[in-house]
């Protein structure tokens, strides 16, 4: 089973775009951390940086209502791409594709109370066929 979750704030502004067929598709970076005492008894806070690309109507959602801070939940699986840089180098690339999302955090982070609530149940993805 391929599934992810994640509780975290957005770290940039989402990269919103329309591919030529017409399909929304966004992109951006979630910060997650959790603290942890080392062998010391110090305590540290280990931040991750996760890609997230979300297709369709989430994309429209995110390109609405999201921006960089906001608190998000994510659920979706782990994709893996493989490239060739200019220097003729394999790459690759790990990034979560959510098929939900909800938005946490401040209503006054939303414009209006009734979006707040519009969103409040977790919004899924359409199955792709």
């Amino acid at each position: 089973m391929n599934k992810v979750i994640l509780l975290g704030n957005v770290g940039k502004t989402p990269d919103v775009q329309t591919t030529s067929n017409g399909t929304s598709v966004a992109k951006f970076t979630l910060a997650t951390s959790e603290c942890y005492k080392d062998r010391a008894g110090n305590i540290k806070d280990l931040t991750e940086w996760h890609t997230v690309t979300l297709w369709r109507g989430l994309a429209d959602v995110v390109d609405k209502y999201v921006h960089k801070g906001s608190q998000l939940y994510i659920e979706g699986s782990l994709r893996t791409r493989e490239w060739t840089d200019k220097d003729n180098q394999k790459r690759y690339t790990t990034e979560i594709v959510a098929t939900e999302m909800k938005l946490l955090g401040r209503r006054m982070d939303a414009p209006s109370s009734q979006v707040a609530n519009d969103y409040a149940q977790p919004m899924q993805q359409p199955q792709q066929s």
